[in-house]
């Protein structure tokens, strides 16, 4: 091939990426918001078929988002919080959130102390805090924290949530919260 035939075929190259020759532009179809004679009521967007599931909603809403129906943050989880949430819970907080927040969740971490900028917070500084807010916090980041929606399903989520609310008890818990044969067994091994 020489450099005649060469610079002749690098036009047709461009034009074959020009969107005026895609037929898939050209196609007749309706965009969202047009008008349309086919429907009775002149719209081109229709509700989608009964049944259906948006992609990436399936299940309950509120175990989805963490709001409830007013769209406020739920005060408790939706979820039963068994020991093997908990557990999957522990598990993904020490993957995802204790290399910032510490293994505690007291913001006391390597990767904290040598944060330049704003140091992670202490989760225990947020007892107070509808568990749905939390669960919020994870699923869209808040500040210089990403979201993890990506790498943590919902159900993993509220997990993460009733774990760092139990690592919140175990930093905060007072003497009246410990069930009797426990602060039995605990004076005892004091002596």
């Amino acid at each position: 091939m020489n450099l005649r035939s060469s610079a002749l075929l690098l036009p047709i190259a461009f034009l074959a990426g020009c969107p005026a020759w895609d037929p898939m532009q050209r196609q007749p179809k309706y965009k969202a918001y047009q008008s349309s004679e086919f429907y009775a009521d002149g719209l081109a967007m229709r509700d989608p078929p009964s049944g259906t599931v948006p992609y990436g909603s399936v299940g309950d809403p509120a175990v989805q988002t963490g709001a409830g129906e007013d769209g406020k943050p739920l005060a408790r989880a939706p979820l039963p919080l068994t020991p093997r949430l908990l557990a999957t819970g522990r598990k993904k907080f020490d993957i995802h959130c204790a290399a910032c927040h510490g293994l505690v969740g007291d913001g006391q971490s390597q990767v904290a102390l040598n944060m330049s900028l704003r140091r992670p917070p202490s989760l225990h500084l947020y007892r107070d805090v509808p568990d749905g807010y939390i669960f919020l916090v994870i699923s869209r980041g808040f500040g210089l924290m990403p979201s993890y929606a990506a790498e943590l399903t919902p159900e993993e989520r509220w997990g993460v949530v009733g774990y760092v609310r139990a690592l919140q008890l175990s930093q905060h818990a007072g003497a009246a919260q410990v069930p009797p044969g426990t602060m039995q067994k605990l004076q005892g091994d004091a002596r």
